[in-house]
């Protein structure tokens, strides 16, 4: 437990720039996912991280650098190649949203996986790096890895606070948004565009297969407590920025499983199981929508009946 509260104060060099640089990105993360969730467009961001992966090879390919900035490069263009691929296969076959979304994602993916064992093969393929981006590998970034989370996260927080007004209504009222002359198609567009960035960014925390959590679950569990836009927002950054900092720790603190190999408790499987608990958590005993107190009325409700008619 001393371990867990130095880590926690930012005692620790190494620890502080992991945390800080995951709670801002969970934070980001969360708000973005929130406008996602309401507009219906939660699992873009699981297409958008499944195609990063060529895009990571790509550029490995393209620049033969391992610069992390580079590397995200790639994944953010091949990330919105892949939304403009969702949207055309949409348009021309009259597809559903989430048989695109499987196409993407499986296209993408197998693509990426293609390229990256292409790179294994090559000399020094095996030094790339390119398998801490499928699972995520916090523990191990510098500080100049982390200033670059922080800003791509510092500047989706900004948009999303600026424009939060003009979101609200497209996510709740898209035609009335139309009626006020609001540029409801720049602003879908926009919302894709921060769902890749924060998707991007999110690579060397928690993964290609895990970042989509960080995009679902805060929201959902503030969706629990919540009942406006802000009020959600609010409450999916806090979550969001809780699940990091505790989940960083955790990795940190916990002892290595038995028989492990190569350190202890991966960073970011850590915050989106911590995620997870707290959107559990939300689930019972929000006092909103919480199954616990959703039923403790119903008792309540039933317990009157009967004194009500006696009354009578």
């Amino acid at each position: 437990m001393a371990e867990l509260l130095r880590l926690l104060s930012l005692q620790d060099s190494s620890t502080r720039v992991v945390m800080l640089s995951t709670a801002g990105l969970a934070i980001a993360a969360s708000m973005v996912g929130s406008l996602a969730m309401l507009r219906r467009r939660a699992l873009v961001g699981d297409a958008v991280a499944h195609a990063s992966l060529p895009g990571i090879c790509l550029a490995w390919f393209v620049a033969g650098d391992r610069s992390l900035a580079v590397l995200l490069l790639g994944a953010f263009v091949l990330g919105l190649a892949c939304m403009a691929t969702m949207a055309l296969v949409q348009r021309l076959t009259n597809a559903r949203e989430d048989a695109t979304t499987a196409i993407a994602i499986s296209g993408f993916f197998g693509l990426g996986i293609v390229l990256s064992r292409m790179i294994q093969n090559q000399p020094g393929g095996n030094r790339a790096g390119l398998d801490g981006f499928l699972f995520g590998k916090a523990a191990s970034a510098v500080t100049s890895d982390a200033w670059l989370v922080l800003a791509v996260a510092g500047l989706v927080v900004a948009i999303v606070l600026a424009l939060r007004k003009e979101f609200g209504l497209l996510c709740f009222d898209r035609d009335f948004a139309v009626g006020m002359g609001r540029p409801v198609q720049r602003l879908d567009g926009l919302l894709l565009v921060l769902v890749a960035l924060v998707t991007v960014a999110g690579l060397p925390s928690v993964g290609v297969v895990l970042v989509v959590a960080l995009l679902v679950i805060p929201p959902a569990a503030a969706r629990c407590w919540s009942a406006s836009l802000g009020s959600m927002l609010a409450v999916a950054a806090a979550i969001g920025a809780v699940s990091a900092i505790i989940g960083t720790g955790l990795s940190a603190v916990l002892p290595p499983p038995s028989g492990a190999v190569g350190g202890g408790w991966p960073t970011g499987p850590m915050i989106v199981l911590t995620a997870a608990l707290l959107f559990v958590l939300s689930l019972l005993v929000a006092p909103e929508r919480g199954v616990l107190i959703t039923m403790w009325r119903r008792h309540r409700r039933r317990a009157a009946e009967p004194s009500m008619g006696s009354t009578g």
